[in-house]
């Protein structure tokens, strides 16, 4: 029996079919990647996404139009965010007058150098001001009209914490710095239709490494051009790490320009095997834990200063606020980690305590250190108000389960969004995160992401040596497996077939009007489709025949492929699908042939 063309799910287009619907639901699920769009076979029925390029075109001349040539161009994802100028990082901070002096000034006489090394990798710590300096060095760099591109990775913020769009965000970036390489781009495009789903490899000696090796303009042999890659150590895989540090590594063969990169990251084993991997002579390394503490101490200073003024002003606190010898006490308290300085610094400004109550709290305890402060700022916002101390361990409960979420999240949600898939009121998400402001980024809005502030909170959360109290540490498995069973429950109510009422079998995704699939699909539910595998896999969760996933499969497999074709996801979905068996067969499942 063959389903009719009405039975179909939007999105889905009919060929030859030969088992009946019912039994062939789940029976296959083969992707394949063809040449001018994604097609994706399921047991003989066609899940297909618009055409990625033009029928037929498979040349580009260097000389087409600059409408053609940005059509083209368009046609590569970019990360959102990951640009050092970019609106998200719009308020990043940037290293103070008199700071950092000597090593700015080290890391911008090794970018002007023709002849220098290829790499500069800065490591330190977590804390250290790594990202404020690849900031500064970004900006610096496009100043003076020097910066390629910049790719900032972030954990925890969608595609800025993989590589999938790291490529093509630096091809799309170099193409505006230089524009007489925009056409080789372009071309390569056209010629590779399908470079978006290559590996990284085929993207950057297609769309990077070539362009620039057939560059024939004799005036940007001299000049060097800089790519500033920060938080490397948040790139999700250890194998894509290691490429691409390989991969930049391979610019110093270039002999039409002169291309360098900058690379900030945590000094972790995995970045280590990177290194080791490439020429000693292709990079230069600093240690930024190795800068003599009485120079980090003369900075941090600066910056405590700095920032105290700007509190005393917006307070309108009188002059001479807090005192030189508060300050110093600050500088010994942050040793030489910056985060703690600038977290101080947030804390002290929050109006929920105010200067002089914020200043006594991080000034109250002889042995307060970073995970200390961590520590007080989170029991604060447990215990705020003597009247609230009965519902503690309530209050602790949900501060645990909203900041928990928050801290694993696989892309940045709102507080309504947030609530929603947890299922909680948004007024008790927006009550327990009121006092976070020194480490969270809690924006006004209900509809803005809430992001957090630095990794190194997470990291203090996550680790039950660091985070002492139970009340407070967050067990990473089981975070992700209230996720993952909060995301089945989301999907669960809101997907169906046809759930866009398009009423169309095979309706493309780029001929639904704007804001109908948002709409018909909220972002907390387009979150549930893109990110439960992942929640499960990270989750000490138990897959047994019949259970929650077994049930939502059956019952809602192809809605949630629909889903995923409505949002652009497709293609994400085939390797979900893939890591979905793949957990199956490891957790001992009986089960596993559905997806077989």
């Amino acid at each position: 029996m063959e389903p009719s063309q009405s039975s179909l799910p939007a999105g889905l287009d009919r060929t030859e079919a030969h088992r009946d619907y019912n039994n062939s639901m789940h029976n296959q699920f083969e992707g394949s990647i063809l040449q001018g769009g994604q097609t994706f076979n399921f047991d003989g029925w066609v899940f297909s996404e618009p055409a990625r390029c033009e029928d037929g075109l498979l040349t580009l001349s260097p000389h087409c139009s600059q409408d053609e040539q940005d059509r083209h161009l368009s046609k590569l994802p970019c990360a959102d965010g990951a640009a050092f100028n970019s609106r998200l990082r719009e308020h990043e901070p940037q290293c103070l007058p008199n700071t950092r002096v000597d090593l700015l000034k080290q890391i911008m006489t090794w970018s002007n150098n023709p002849s220098g090394t290829c790499i500069f990798w800065l490591n330190g710590m977590a804390g250290t001001g790594k990202s404020t300096i690849a900031q500064t060095v970004a900006r610096a760099c496009a100043d003076q009209n020097r910066l390629g591109a910049s790719f900032f990775f972030s954990r925890g913020r969608g595609d800025l914490s993989h590589s999938t769009k790291f490529i093509t965000s630096l091809a799309a970036q170099l193409a505006i710095t230089l524009p007489t390489l925009k056409p080789y781009i372009c071309s390569a495009i056209v010629q590779n239709p399908d470079i978006i789903q290559r590996g990284l490899s085929d993207q950057w000696k297609h769309l990077i490494f070539q362009p620039l090796a057939n560059l024939k303009e004799l005036s940007l042999q001299l000049q060097v051009f800089v790519l500033v890659i920060d938080a490397l150590d948040e790139c999700e895989g250890e194998d894509d790490i290691r490429l691409i540090v390989r991969l930049l590594a391979e610019a110093k063969t270039l002999n039409t320009i002169r291309l360098r990169a900058f690379i900030a990251s945590r000094p972790e084993t995995r970045i280590h095997f990177g290194f080791r991997a490439i020429s000693e002579t292709a990079y230069q390394d600093f240690v930024l834990h190795d800068i003599p503490q009485s120079i980090v101490q003369h900075d941090i200073s600066v910056f405590l200063n700095y920032e105290l003024e700007s509190i005393r002003i917006a307070y309108n606190i009188c002059e001479g606020w807090p005192g030189d010898a508060q300050i110093r006490l600050l500088c010994q308290r942050a040793s030489e980690l910056f985060i703690y300085a600038s977290t101080a610094c947030r804390f002290i400004r929050d109006r929920s305590w105010g200067p002089y109550d914020g200043l006594s709290f991080i000034l109250e305890d002889d042995n307060r250190e970073l995970d200390e402060m961590y520590t007080g700022i989170l029991m604060h916002s447990i215990i705020n108000e003597d009247r609230y101390r009965r519902y503690r361990e309530k209050i602790s409960c949900e501060v645990r389960q909203i900041v928990g979420s928050i801290i694993i999240l696989f892309d940045s949600l709102s507080a309504s969004m947030l609530a929603t898939l947890l299922d909680v009121p948004v007024h008790t998400v927006c009550m327990r995160l009121q006092f976070l402001h020194s480490v969270l980024d809690v924006p006004t809005s209900q509809e803005s992401p809430i992001r957090l502030l630095h990794p190194s909170f997470r990291d203090f959360l996550l680790d039950q040596q660091r985070c002492k109290d139970s009340q407070l540490w967050v067990d990473k498995k089981r975070a992700h497996g209230d996720l993952f069973v909060s995301c089945l429950k989301l999907m669960s109510k809101h997907l169906q077939r046809d759930m866009c009422n398009l009423r169309l079998p095979g309706a493309l995704v780029s001929e639904i009007k704007d804001g109908v699939v948002k709409d018909c699909l909220p972002l907390d539910v387009q979150y549930a489709c893109r990110y439960w595998v992942g929640h499960l896999e990270q989750s000490n969760v138990t897959l047994r025949d019949n259970d929650q996933v077994h049930i939502f499969l059956r019952k809602h497999f192809l809605h949630w492929l629909e889903a995923l074709s409505l949002i652009g996801k497709i293609s994400d979905g085939v390797l979900m699908v893939r890591s979905l068996a793949d957990e199956l067969m490891v957790r001992g499942s009986i089960y596993h042939y559905v997806l077989v």
